[in-house]
């Protein structure tokens, strides 16, 4: 299957760009502070924030070209996002936030991919 004839379920594809729209909303407004003495907490959630939106969308689009162009796109955005970062007075840019957002976007993939690939068998 190539990625132009995949057909995801239009709500599905909606859930994803709302994660889409979450990750710009929880990069852009003021960083909650949950309380909790995790270490490197903000790493963490970057990963896992990422993790999810790569695997959410390789569960939508079963091609590995398609992925490799979301998982572009996602890296991008992170950057993006990390340079708007560094122009607001509450928020910084971070090379440690860019570098977990590719790690959770490398984790999300794989999952995905090998929770699929065992389905399919």
């Amino acid at each position: 299957m190539n990625g132009l004839s995949e057909r995801p379920h239009p709500l599905g594809v909606l859930i994803g760009w709302a994660l889409v729209g979450g990750i710009w909303s929880a990069s852009l407004l003021t960083a909650p502070q949950t309380g909790l003495e995790i270490p490197q907490e903000d790493k963490w959630g970057h990963l896992l924030a990422y993790g999810l939106l790569m695997f959410w969308f390789c569960g939508l689009y079963r091609a590995n070209r398609t992925r490799l162009w979301y998982f572009a796109g996602f890296a991008v955005m992170g950057g993006v996002l990390e340079l708007i970062q560094g122009t607001l007075p509450h928020r910084q840019a971070s090379f440690a936030d860019l570098t977990a957002n590719v790690t959770g976007l490398t984790l999300g993939w794989l999952a995905a991919s090998a929770l699929w690939s065992r389905r399919s068998r």
